[in-house]
Formats: C-alpha cells, structure tokens, sequence
C-alpha cells in the first residue's frame, strides 16, 4: 500500500510538471493571478498578453485579483494602461464591484481615480456596498454620483439589499441619502420586507413607507 501510494504521488508530480510545460500564456497568466504573482503577470503583459483575455470561466483578471485579495496583481493591472477598468465578468461584475463587495476603499479610490464608472445598467457598486455593515463604501459610491436607488435586473435597490443582509447602518444611511423606501421589486417585495424576513423588525419597521 505505501509503495503504491508513492508511485501515486510521483505519478501525481510528473502529471503536474507535464500540465504546467504545455500550459499556454492564458492559463499561467490566471494561475499567477490566484498565486498573486506579480512579477509573472508583468512579464506576460511585457510580452504582449492582453491584460482583460477572458478565463473558461468568463472572469477577467482583474476582477479575479481583487475578488482574491492579490494586492500585487492588482497595482500591476491598475498600471498596465490596456487593462479596462470597467470589464465585466460574465455575471456582469466589474472591479468596482468587487472592491465594493470587499469593503476594499483604497482600492476602490484607486478605481474610480482610473475611470471606473460608478453607475451602470443592472447591478451596481452600490448594490454590492450595501451588503456590508461598513457605511464608508456607501458614502465614497453615493459622494461619486451612485444613482440610490438604481435598479437590477429583478428591481432590486441597494436599500433592499442592505435590508437582506441585516446592513443596518447602511440601511439608514441610504433612508438618509433619499433612498425610496415604497419600491419594489419584481416579485413585489420591499425593503421593510426584506428586512422583516431575516427577523430585523425595528428595521423593517424604519423601512416602511410612511
């Protein structure tokens, strides 16, 4: 049993080299995204490798850095002037939105002073900041123009998605910003209900439309 494993685990090696000698530009150019290996990336894009190529997946290596948390990679994307700051995943996430879902300010600072775009068809930065507890996201998306109370593809509004996530500071700081609180969505659910479903009632009683 023990010499069998061996041999499996040399054979598991062997497989691994084999995979890593015939990977193509693509495949090592994600790979060092993951590892947040900045020097590979910045000698594939000196090499010519198109910084926004999409993986099998549909993500783009920007949005995967920052969705990972690779620092490195992502101040090399930022710098490389063919990276398109606004390219969405094929859920339609863009950078911003993921440095928003991250609560990543600096980053998402760095974003906008690039030419993200705060607003856009569907769901938005701000859809993503209100999920969190932390109101600085919202106030720095709001500040730059973010549209409060901006629709996804379903009707839903930051203002709900703050309620289903119990992001209660957020929740009243978007009230405050002139968020509605009577909208809803398709399947004709409101903030306050959203909120009184997750068991928030003193929110969901702030919520209801007076």
């Amino acid at each position: 049993m023990i010499r069998n494993n061996i041999k499996y685990g040399a054979y598991l090696i062997v497989a691994a080299c084999i995979s890593t000698a015939h990977a193509g530009p693509k495949e090592d150019f994600f790979r060092a995204v993951a590892n947040d290996a900045d020097y590979a990336v910045a000698d594939l894009l000196k090499a010519g490798f198109d910084p926004n190529t999409t993986a099998e997946d549909g993500q783009l290596g920007l949005t995967q850095a920052v969705r990972d948390n690779s620092a490195k990679v992502t101040a090399v994307l930022l710098a490389e002037p063919r990276t398109e700051i606004d390219g969405a995943n094929r859920n339609g996430e863009t950078p911003l939105m993921m440095a928003a879902l991250r609560g990543n300010l600096a980053l998402a600072r760095d974003l906008l002073a690039r030419g993200a775009h705060v607003n856009r068809d569907g769901w938005t930065p701000l859809h993503y900041a209100a999920t969190g507890e932390s109101t600085e996201m919202v106030v720095l998306l709001l500040d730059k123009g973010a549209v409060v109370d901006a629709r996804s593809p379903n009707g839903t509004t930051a203002l709900m998605m703050a309620a289903r996530y119990g992001a209660i500071d957020s929740a009243d700081l978007l009230v405050q910003r002139g968020a509605d609180r009577s909208l809803k969505n398709q399947r004709g659910l409101t903030a306050a209900d959203f909120a009184a479903s997750i068991e928030r009632e003193a929110l969901a009683a702030r919520l209801r439309p007076q």
